[in-house]
């Protein structure tokens, strides 16, 4: 299975992606990963990127799409993968479509604006392994401290209300008319958020056939 995840920020994609990758046993592509481990792993293209970001520059479409076919060359994404973060907009789809980069679903999780807001405002990140925690819905063992190494728990900036009201005003500006986009093409399934992470899982299974 092809799958690239729609959403607001916010609205679970990261976290259904991991328990995605898990039951079909294929990697999620995330560009925020891709393109660190790229810029580190010197490649052709992460070196490009490199110089853009040093330069304090916002790395352009056609790097970006570089690295992700570099990175879906390889051979873990040959049974599947599932894209996090990119496209972003509909010029880099477009631009997939011109690599051959091909998906069979585009999964849009539907939330609303206040509920993302109140989300994000929960949202706790390890300063260690970058870890994600929410004190209501996915709280850590030990209040304060991340389950998987004992880092130190803390609110980030992007997710203080007001960062989160204007990150959603980009989102739904740029990447919100990827859905239409998508759903021309036939591949645009949508899933309604649920009160819990478990019942997203079972609506997002049921939407899929899997």
């Amino acid at each position: 299975m092809k799958l690239i995840l729609l959403g607001a920020p916010g609205a679970g994609k990261g976290t259904q992606a991991e328990i995605l990758s898990n039951l079909l046993s294929i990697p999620t592509i995330s560009t925020g990963n891709i393109l660190r481990a790229a810029m580190k792993n010197g490649t052709p293209v992460g070196l490009q990127a490199k110089a853009y970001v040093e330069s304090g520059r916002l790395v352009p479409d056609d790097v970006i799409i570089g690295i992700v076919q570099e990175r879906l060359s390889e051979p873990d994404c040959a049974g599947g993968y599932i894209l996090d973060g990119v496209p972003r907009t509909i010029p880099q789809a477009e631009a997939m479509e011109k690599l051959g980069i091909d998906v069979d679903t585009a999964l849009s999780i539907e939330v609303e604006d206040e509920v993302i807001v109140k989300r994000m405002s929960g949202r706790r990140t390890c300063k260690n392994c970058s870890a994600t925690f929410h004190v209501v819905n996915n709280p850590p063992k030990k209040e304060g401290r991340c389950d998987r190494c004992g880092g130190e728990l803390s609110i980030r900036k992007d997710d203080a209300p007001e960062t989160v009201r204007a990150r959603l005003e980009t989102y739904h500006r740029e990447t919100e008319p990827l859905m239409a986009f998508y759903e021309a093409r036939g591949k645009l399934v949508k899933v309604n958020n649920r009160p819990t992470i478990e019942e997203t899982t079972a609506a997002i299974r049921a939407a899929l056939h899997i």
